[in-house]
């Protein structure tokens, strides 16, 4: 998140995340959402009865559980470092504040996301607070490196910090990727450090992502479990789009991961693999799941633009339509509905969308405070717009 969470080149991402080359592909079609809603920043309204009940927050965790962090609702930082389009430091800590008044406690970055931008942001904003109050995570598997030669990845990051990287799975790599983050974040812990991108769908890992896991096994896995005895780290885990080295190290004789972020895998239009195969494998494990871009990376917010892409898989605005009317119908709005519906299975310890207005922040946050109708939820499943088993908020 990561990416959700973001992959590294404009072809890479228009045609591997999440393994959507594998899926039928259509352009996006004319919206059929309230009109506006493509534009950056837009928010879709908020519908239904909000209560004054504050943000969702975790239990510490029980037997047979490793880590879930204190806070179920967060902020993605991929926006905040320059995805797609550039928005100046203002915007960002306006971003950063709207959140913090919404109650969010929960902020994920990474060095990846703007070349270290998003991470000195977000540190710029929490100077000052007491580490106690929040929670962090970033990633590790980049080391980012002084350049002045062009900068990679020019269609995903506009303006980033003037910095390039190398892939680096080793210990060493590790450790100096978390004392770095440390330094641009400007604080004394991270809670979390996700091992970034180790996955099928990154075409840019120079040989097989399998070889470089191999490498994390013997580097960076036993290496961030020594940070979390030591207390630099409280967990430590994997952000990826795609659930294969989660489940190999949850099966797999290896250090054991408290907590993954999965991103594009687990969403109210796409969540049947996650809870037949991804989330069962890491519960025998106690791995909690942070859930990254749950609005599909904007387009059940009203984009059409659909996990870091502008082609849309074959019926997903026609889904999306009639999940909308369904939620027409029970007085509510669709992204308060694809919010709660991924923070509802008991193995998801947070879900973290992003925003790269404050308005965007302050709606999500309202939307895991809307009283939705169990009919609702009821009536989803009877049309088949929903898995049967999967959870739904109480």
């Amino acid at each position: 998140m990561d990416r959700r969470h973001f992959l590294h080149s404009a072809t890479a991402t228009a045609t591997t995340l999440a393994g959507l080359a594998a899926m039928p592909l259509a352009r996006a079609q004319a919206p059929v959402l309230p009109p506006g809603l493509t534009e950056r920043g837009s928010v879709l309204p908020t519908r239904g009865t909000v209560t004054q009940r504050p943000l969702p927050v975790n239990a510490p965790a029980g037997a047979g559980q490793r880590y879930r962090p204190a806070f179920r609702f967060g902020l993605g930082g991929t926006q905040i470092g320059n995805i797609f389009a550039a928005i100046s430091d203002e915007q960002a800590q306006a971003v950063l504040q709207a959140a913090w008044d919404a109650g969010v406690r929960h902020f994920d970055t990474s060095p990846f996301y703007g070349y270290g931008l998003s991470e000195y942001r977000l540190g710029h904003f929490l100077r000052g607070k007491n580490p106690d109050d929040y929670v962090v995570s970033t990633k590790v598997g980049r080391v980012l490196q002084a350049t002045r030669g062009p900068l990679p990845n020019a269609a995903l990051w506009v303006n980033p910090a003037p910095m390039g990287y190398r892939y680096d799975f080793t210990a060493a790599g590790a450790r100096r990727s978390v004392e770095d983050s440390l330094q641009r974040l400007g604080l004394p812990k991270i809670d979390v450090v996700y091992i970034h991108d180790l996955s099928p769908d990154n075409t840019e890992l120079p040989g097989s992502w399998r070889d470089h896991f191999a490498v994390a096994t013997r580097g960076a896995m036993p290496e961030l479990a020594r940070m979390r005895e030591q207390g630099l780290i409280r967990g430590w885990g994997f952000g990826i789009n795609t659930a294969d080295a989660a489940v190999l190290a949850a099966t797999s004789d290896v250090p054991t991961p408290d907590v993954v972020l999965l991103a594009c895998q687990y969403s109210i239009l796409d969540h049947e693999t996650s809870l037949a195969k991804t989330f069962p494998a890491l519960q025998r494990k106690g791995i909690s799941v942070v859930v990254g871009t749950p609005l599909n990376d904007g387009f059940l917010g009203g984009r059409n633009r659909y996990h870091f892409s502008d082609q849309i898989p074959a019926g997903a605005v026609e889904k999306r339509a009639r999940i909308a009317a369904v939620a027409d119908q029970h007085g509510i709005d669709l992204r308060t509905a694809a919010l709660q519906f991924a923070a509802a299975p008991d193995i998801v310890s947070a879900i973290i969308p992003g925003a790269r207005a404050a308005g965007q922040v302050q709606a999500n946050a309202e939307s895991m405070r809307v009283a939705v109708p169990t009919a609702f939820w009821e009536a989803l499943r009877r049309e088949g717009l929903i898995s049967r088993q999967a959870p739904v908020p109480a």
